[in-house]
């Protein structure tokens, strides 16, 4: 799918950020640091100027893991939590937003019809939910295997994929990247029950060990619901699975922007992907009769097409069936709920524990409503001098990449002056919507939790497609004030920056500047510098997806950007499995730019004056420790292995590890040749 594109995210994909939230808890760890308790007037939560000290383990030198030299202590103490598959600084944020969520849930729900109130309410009252068992989803199922041929099940699967079903292909409406006023239907390759086609492909014991469990899970869902031969129906499943697999795109040839761009008329679809129903299928989703439609991944799209053309009728119904039991598995019964988080929670990702139930209902209805809970969160928890204070430093930080580029000496002139261009159309959106969705349209019942869920992905569905043939809604926002994230929109040339994220240890109003840029400052950084790494950079001022570069900048460009992917292809967090430097490259990117335009604000904020030395720290050691501090983060070995295999962020600890490219940084902390993290001044990669 394009969004992975289209918009580039601090954390994760929206999508993976979101499950981690619904699987994960959000307990605070055994010597964790944060944002926990409420600062004194004048001094900052973390620290006595804004960076946890204690948390460092003096023993290792900075040059040989600035990791561990700035958070090894805290690594050490931290234990992740039973019902988490990784902890760090975001799990912290995440902690303080649902339990502030859940302030303003709870009080809602003393209100019968007011909307959010009864959603939580569904969700929270479990004895009814239990006593429902699989019922609410019979209707649906009953639907599939009712359907008398292929065209039927594809017409009934298309309806439930309204629902939030998934389905053989993923569909969104989003801006046509080469018209970005116009918004267009996208189709993409999907169907996948594992993260990832090295899943069902990868020849790897660990990765075998995952597809039998998997294919166990099939079968008990299936049992559960009460189907016959559940064994073999799940093989089968999975064999249509994989041969879907086979047709995938890897995840680096699916973040070219210009590979990814393909447009296809309805006669191109059956033309070019033979053997599926492509106009009923069309009709149903209610994208049919448009002048044209984008693909991400064509082989992919006619693969997937043959897959169904192939596989028998019975199959099919079982491959739908599954869909819908894994789609609305947390909202069953419990058997259905255990057996879905012991699959996708424990196996997949090594959680031992669920997450308690509140914190559970918090995520949902924050999915469904969230600008309903964002427009409450926001009255409570973010003060106009918090918004202020973060348009100040993105104001800063964006002069500092003017510099930047002003000064390049790789650039061509011409291609200089409408780069300078495109980072003067920006638009930064700080903390919350100028204005809010209306969901005076959504049927929301106290006692209904699985039509509320299938209502909330049809409203949303809806909205979604009421944008076609309108124009671009610049106001919209792709997450909610409670998100602990932050993307950057090529298509919009916009950079957004929840409310929530506006924190320490991100920032800390209260705390020393250089900790403030290291952490909020370098994130602002990497998200303006997604406009130009090496898919942003091919969209112009106006959020067209074009060649605006000359071929010798792009010649340059990629020089420096092979090196940076060597570099991370290099990092081995577990053995036998590398970090994917041209997955990760784009994040790579921002990191280092963030990086390196936050130093230059900060610097220009001294104004000439020498920054203090406080506990034995200078400003630019305080502002690396700023950086490192934010991705503190401790994984579980199984959650590891998929953020490897499917993320495109390297780890925490790779992401700290940055700095051995910033000259600044090797004077800071005196590091010398012969450690680890040494780079030749050659060796360092520097692009902006």
């Amino acid at each position: 799918m394009r969004t992975s594109i289209l918009v580039a995210c601090l954390l994760a994909s929206t999508a993976a950020f979101a499950q981690s939230q619904t699987n994960q808890t959000r307990t605070v760890g055994k010597a964790a640091t944060g944002p926990v308790a409420p600062a004194s007037a004048n001094k900052p939560q973390i620290g006595d100027f804004g960076f946890d000290m204690a948390g460092r383990d003096l023993s290792v030198k900075p040059g040989t893991d600035f990791f561990d030299h700035s958070s090894g202590t805290w690594y050490k103490a931290t234990e992740i939590p039973a019902d988490r598959s990784s902890y760090g600084m975001f799990h912290v944020l995440q902690d303080l937003s649902l339990e502030r969520t859940r302030t303003i849930l709870d009080e809602a729900a003393k209100r019968p019809g007011d909307k959010v109130g009864d959603f939580y309410t569904s969700f929270m009252d479990e004895a009814a939910v239990n006593a429902k068992g699989v019922a609410p989803v019979k209707p649906m199922i009953a639907t599939l295997a009712g359907a008398k041929d292929k065209t039927a099940l594809v017409q009934a699967m298309a309806a439930l994929q309204r629902q939030g079903v998934g389905g053989l292909f993923g569909t969104y409406v989003g801006q046509d990247d080469k018209a970005p006023d116009t918004y267009i239907v996208s189709f993409g390759q999907s169907g996948l029950g594992l993260p990832d086609r090295d899943y069902y492909l990868k020849d790897d014991a660990k990765l075998a060990a995952i597809r039998t469990a998997y294919q166990a899970y099939l079968a008990q869902m299936l049992t559960l619901a009460g189907e016959p031969n559940a064994q073999a129906r799940a093989a089968a499943v999975f064999n249509l699975e994989k041969a879907i697999a086979t047709a995938h795109w890897t995840r680096i040839e699916s973040r070219d922007a210009d590979k990814t761009y393909n447009k296809w008329t309805a006669a191109d679809f059956a033309a070019k992907a033979p053997g599926f129903p492509w106009a009923q299928y069309m009709t149903a989703l209610g994208t049919a009769n448009r002048p044209a439609y984008l693909v991400a991944q064509p082989s992919a799209v006619t693969g997937e097409a043959k897959a169904f053309a192939d596989a028998p009728l019975p199959v099919l119904k079982d491959f739908a069936t599954l869909k819908v039991l894994r789609a609305y598995a947390p909202y069953l019964s419990t058997n259905f709920d255990k057996a879905n988080f012991a699959f996708y929670g424990t196996t997949l990702s090594g959680t031992p524990e669920q997450q308690v139930r509140w914190k559970r209902g918090v995520s949902l209805v924050s999915g469904g409503m969230g600008e309903a809970i964002g427009q409450q969160y926001v009255a409570k928890y973010f003060p106009p001098e918090s918004k202020a204070a973060a348009d100040d430093l993105v104001k800063n930080v964006i002069a500092a990449m003017g510099e930047r580029l002003r000064n390049l000496e790789w650039m061509a002139p011409e291609t200089k002056t409408k780069a300078l261009a495109k980072l003067a159309a920006f638009t930064p959106k700080i903390g919350y919507p100028d204005q809010w969705r209306d969901y005076s349209a959504l049927q929301i019942r106290r006692d209904d939790l699985v039509g509320n869920v299938a209502r909330s992905n049809a409203f949303e569905y809806q909205r979604d497609l009421n944008k076609l043939g309108k124009p671009i809604d610049r106001a919209e926002w792709f997450m909610t004030p409670m998100t602990i994230n932050a993307y950057a929109n090529p298509t919009m040339n916009e950079i957004v920056f929840p409310a929530a994220i506006l924190q320490p240890p991100f920032f800390d109003p209260k705390a020393d500047p250089a900790v403030n840029y290291g952490g909020i400052g370098a994130v602002i950084g990497h998200e303006i510098s997604h406009h130009f790494d090496d898919q942003g950079r091919k969209y112009d001022a106006t959020g067209k997806l074009t060649d605006w570069w000359t071929p010798q900048d792009v010649e340059r460009f990629k020089s420096f950007t092979d090196k940076l992917v060597a570099q991370y292809d290099a990092y081995e967090p577990i053995p036998g499995q590398h970090v994917q430097g041209g997955l990760t490259l784009g994040e790579n990117i921002a990191d280092l730019a963030g990086l390196t335009v936050a130093l230059d604000a900060y610097h220009k904020s001294l104004g000439g004056k020498p920054a203090p030395v406080i506990d034995g720290t200078t400003g630019d050691q305080r502002f690396y420790y700023g950086w490192a501090q934010v991705w503190r983060t401790k994984f579980r070995e199984p959650a590891l292995r998929q953020a490897l295999l499917s993320d495109p962020h390297a780890p925490g600890h790779q992401r700290v590890l940055t700095v051995r490219n910033l000259d600044p940084w090797y004077a800071s902390f005196d590091v010398k040749p012969g450690t680890a993290l040494f780079l030749t001044p050659e060796q360092r990669v520097r692009i902006w």
